[in-house]
């Protein structure tokens, strides 16, 4: 052995260490970091703090009527409003979920808005969308709002090719207009940077937002200028040591030490093309910055952008308890979206239909012997999802025995153990060895043969839920 590596060793004990500080069940697994993180930024080590992050008023925002609209048929005013009444009640009387935003220029964008102002929701605050044009605060005024955001694309890709600004002068002239014609409105804005990730930070972004900054501080503070970071196509990284413009930390570094923006006025906007979008969320909280858009199930532009429930899960995780959350509300949303025509992938994390649905036998035996070992959290309290069992030619008389004792609601003693589901076992068997199925089996034959097979379980079933 080489004698500067240290040995290892074995911690005897007869009683299981569960790890309970960190994965209480009764929570989602409580995210701990050891202290701090350093990344190095110019040459210095610049750390987040977890407690910091405890501390600060960290929130989600939400975009499901604006960014989450451009990748499927409109929603109906009815269906908004009762989205919006549900997002209340998921993100408590604290505002966990702080703001949503609505587009102003339509009809219906203000009916909606109106009927929404009018259920009395303190959070989440209706703010709304507009361009980067003078004349649109006009709408934001005449619907009451007392914040807007604003589209102000920061990369060359958008100043020039799409934008067709001569210069990158002309285009910050051009910003920092719409922004005093704001704040004469008496409108906060919400800039947001777009494509921010792919942007001349030290050439373009820094100057803007210094210009931002000395314009906030001549209005009144209930006007200061927020900036939304938008990563655009999803090319953000939360790595450490990756370069500007697509590092996470170092941006928000930037915007948040060299020009002064405060934690609490800086919002992160993500897109998922590459997969990164949950995870780019939550640096984003962790490095100082206050605000994580997200949109319902991710549904947005393209591939989408942060999902809403998720960051609600990574809410409770990184601040250690439910802070007037209401989990059971994100499967009511589940259910009301496929109610009408939303696609949610059966696997799909908190929310698809089988997303704690096991069909291994192996697994099923864990679960009937001890639900921790094979689900993520209690969902049976947290979102209303007992852990299930699907069964297939893999499932085996633990699956079988799993599934019965779950529909006839058995706890305890009276939970019946695999010896005694062989007959039901074995056709399950038959049906892929014997017809040559290749489906698994649905809900509704199996109470057929329960119903068979298990006479006196069913009859007390059945007089218990009548």
């Amino acid at each position: 052995m080489d004698k500067a590596r240290k040995p290892h060793l074995l911690v005897d004990a007869e009683r299981p260490n569960l790890l309970e500080d960190r994965f209480p069940h009764t929570l989602p697994p409580l995210i701990r970091l050891s202290g701090s993180a350093v990344e190095i930024i110019d040459g210095k080590p610049v750390e987040f703090d977890i407690a910091s992050v405890k501390n600060r008023d960290i929130v989600i925002t939400d975009t499901t009527f604006r960014d989450g609209q451009q990748s499927r048929p409109p929603y109906t005013i009815d269906q908004m409003v009762h989205i919006y009444d549900l997002l209340a009640q998921l993100g408590g009387p604290n505002g966990v979920i702080r703001q949503t935003e609505f587009f102003l220029y339509t009809k219906n964008d203000r009916e909606t808005l109106r009927r929404c102002r009018e259920l009395g929701h303190k959070y989440p605050e209706c703010t709304g969308w507009i361009r980067a044009v003078k004349g649109d605060f006009r709408l934001v005024k005449e619907a009451g709002l007392q914040e807007t955001g604003m589209l102000t694309s920061c990369s060359d890709y958008h100043i020039f090719h799409k934008l067709k600004f001569p210069s990158r002068k002309a285009c910050m002239d051009s910003y920092c207009d719409v922004v005093k014609a704001a704040f004469d409105a008496g409108v906060r804005p919400r800039c947001h940077l777009e494509d921010i990730t792919r942007s001349d930070i030290e050439g373009f972004v820094l100057p803007f937002i210094d210009r931002l900054m000395e314009l906030s501080a001549k209005a009144p503070d209930e006007l200061s200028v927020k900036v939304r970071l938008c990563d655009t196509m999803g090319f953000g990284l939360s790595y450490p040591g990756a370069e500007l413009p697509r590092s996470i930390p170092k941006l928000i570094y930037k915007l948040n030490r060299e020009c002064g923006v405060p934690s609490d006025r800086l919002e992160w906007h993500g897109h998922n093309d590459f997969h990164k979008v949950h995870v780019n969320g939550g640096t984003a909280w962790l490095y100082g910055c206050n605000a994580v858009n997200t949109t319902l199930f991710g549904f947005g532009e393209r591939t989408g952008n942060p999902p809403l429930e998720g960051a609600i899960i990574e809410y409770i995780a990184l601040k250690g308890g439910l802070c007037g959350i209401n989990t059971t509300v994100i499967t009511k949303l589940a259910d009301y979206m496929r109610s009408i025509g939303l696609p949610i992938p059966d696997n799909y994390p908190f929310a698809g239909k089988a997303f704690n649905t096991t069909s291994a036998g192996i697994h099923a035996g864990g679960l009937r012997q001890d639900e921790r070992i094979y689900n993520i959290f209690d969902t049976t309290t947290l979102l209303g999802r007992p852990p299930r069992i699907s069964i297939t030619d893999k499932s085996g008389a633990d699956g079988v025995a799993h599934w019965l004792n779950e529909f006839f609601g058995l706890k305890g003693d009276e939970r019946i153990n695999k010896i005694r589901v062989h007959e039901l076992a074995r056709w399950v068997i038959d049906q892929y060895d014997v017809e040559g199925r290749l489906t698994s089996i649905s809900d509704q034959e199996l109470e057929v043969k329960a119903k068979e097979l298990f006479p006196d379980f069913w009859a007390r079933c059945k007089s218990g839920r009548s």
